[in-house]
């Protein structure tokens, strides 16, 4: 299986263990990375900033039709879920909240799952609602690399368990060893 795509999702504590993680991937990591964060609509996106400081792959706002690109992190935009088209560019929907949330990790899960199945690696991350359990369920139904941080090192440990009981075939990490899982799925 060749790595096509990453799909990230976090909530509470999300900042602080996307941290851990994105700034470890390498300048050549060979697909995309796409991201949703629980954060309150607002206009500015201070994620992109933060995190285009401490990555070594770019980082952006993802926006509506853009086609993706490997070695690009994309974060979903304040107030606006973030879907993948199966031709392989994204979308943005103002449709109604998922689990409380928009952007719901969930919903970019299960576009991803269906755009890129066995190619698609997603990690769920601490948080405190059930957001990215029904997702994550989609990938590995897809064929696709599931990893959950443990949610003993979870700020919130609740979207992590939450994930684990909905696809008990996903690899529970610590979070140093997420960024290792999906350096190890590039083709070498």
């Amino acid at each position: 299986m060749s790595l096509r795509a990453v799909v990230i999702g976090a909530s509470a504590g999300g900042v602080q263990a996307l941290s851990q993680i994105l700034p470890g991937l390498p300048a050549g990591f060979p697909a995309p990375v796409m991201v949703v964060v629980h954060i309150p609509p607002r206009k500015d996106n201070a994620l992109v900033e933060l995190f285009a400081r401490k990555c070594r792959l770019e980082v952006k706002e993802a926006e509506d039709k853009e086609p993706l690109v490997p070695g690009t992190i994309y974060f979903a935009p304040p107030d606006y879920h973030l879907l993948v088209e199966t031709a392989g560019s994204l979308a943005l929907s103002s449709d109604e909240t998922v689990n409380h949330s928009r952007p719901a990790i969930d919903v970019l899960f299960e576009t991803a799952a269906d755009a890129f199945g066995n190619a698609l690696a997603a990690v769920v991350l601490t948080g405190a609602n059930q957001d990215g359990a029904r997702g994550l369920r989609a990938v590995c139904e897809a064929g696709g690399s599931a990893f959950v941080q443990d949610p003993a090192t979870a700020e919130v440990g609740t979207m992590p368990e939450a994930a684990l009981a909905a696809c008990p075939a996903a690899r529970m990490m610590a979070l140093d060893e997420i960024g290792c899982a999906l350096q190890a799925m590039m083709p070498r």
